[in-house]
């Protein structure tokens, strides 16, 4: 994992013509989730405590509605549950082999170490997980970590980011009550511009535990706006436009698979949503930061891997054809004036 937090999508150039560097749905914004936004009541403070929209979450995931924590966004809890981890006594963060860069960031802030989750799944300390994972998009054999409930002084939590935006269906997770899970909507109805999120308490928490979780959070830690693209993700034509919408994307899936296989780029296997990382030729990964820099001045943007701990590679979100068809012609066209 390199210094520096690296994060795909808007920077100082502005946005992305071709934004190929962040794994949201490509088929969005959700319309009827815009249309909820839209009409938010921006005049009025939410709730403080949220109490319809968790009872809300809760009915769409069948738990108990005092199991629901509102947050701000994914990064806002992962500091979040970090802080409340140290303050329960937590001596570490254990990660997989290439995780989301806000993780560790989250650690070093609160002076806990980074340890190899393998050997240290039982623990105390807080350990993450992403299904499916990040940014490789693979399922996590979480089985063989995870198998009981966590001891007294460990957190688990399951990053559910990507699991909205499976193509392929994934494994069953039998663990599901004992772990914490984090949901982000926001990229499954590609409107990561709104921020807000949710997590899923594991169902034996302690109600002095949740109290203490929700007590370090700022008060109205989603405004008016998050509080509606929750509660338009819930509803039933929201969920049958992202059904829809998968369909599209695998089929955008397959053609920039091809796509790569054309520039000479090599897709890591085991790819299961919407996203993938292709490793340039070999030729060009002592260039490779001189050549994205000269794709984002044509508008395209790919995210550099190397922060996964992925040298000489991108992590490519799907897009559709008119967005590779772009990055076809800039890479050729920069491939050309190597040559000249």
């Amino acid at each position: 994992m390199s210094k520096g937090w690296v994060h795909g999508g808007t920077d100082a150039l502005g946005v992305p013509a071709h934004d190929f560097s962040t794994n949201r749905n490509a088929c969005g914004p959700c319309p009827q989730a815009v249309a909820a936004l839209q009409a938010a009541h921006c005049a009025q403070y939410p709730d403080p405590s949220y109490t319809e929209l968790r009872q809300q979450l809760a009915r769409f995931h069948g738990v108990d509605m005092q199991r629901i924590v509102v947050a701000g966004s994914a990064s806002e809890f992962i500091h979040r549950i970090t802080m409340h981890a140290v303050r329960q006594g937590a001596q570490y963060v254990s990660l997989p082999p290439h995780h989301y860069g806000d993780y560790p960031q989250a650690a070093q802030v609160w002076g806990l170490p980074v340890v190899d989750r393998a050997s240290h799944a039982a623990g105390p300390g807080l350990h993450w997980a992403c299904a499916p994972s990040s940014p490789l998009g693979l399922n996590e054999n979480l089985d063989m970590h995870w198998t009981d409930t966590a001891p007294a002084a460990a957190w688990r939590v399951l990053d559910c980011a990507y699991a909205p935006l499976r193509l392929v269906a994934g494994p069953r997770l039998p663990f599901l009550d004992s772990v914490w899970q984090m949901w982000t909507p926001n990229k499954a109805l590609g409107m990561t511009g709104v921020r807000a999120a949710y997590a899923i308490a594991p169902v034996h928490t302690d109600a002095h535990e949740l109290a203490a979780l929700r007590q370090l959070a700022a008060s109205w830690v989603v405004g008016a706006h998050g509080v509606a693209m929750l509660q338009a993700w819930i509803t039933p034509a929201v969920q049958q436009w992202l059904q829809a919408s998968l369909e599209q994307l695998r089929h955008w899936k397959a053609q920039q698979l091809q796509l790569c296989a054309d520039l000479d780029w090599t897709v890591l296997p085991g790819h299961q949503a919407n996203y993938f990382v292709a490793r340039w030729p070999a030729r060009l990964h002592a260039r490779m930061p001189e050549h994205l820099a000269a794709l984002r001045g044509q508008g395209i943007k790919l995210r550099d891997a190397t922060s996964f701990g992925l040298s000489g590679c991108v992590r490519m979100g799907v897009l559709p054809p008119a967005s590779q068809q772009a990055l076809a012609l800039a890479w050729t066209q920069l491939q050309e004036r190597e040559m000249a």
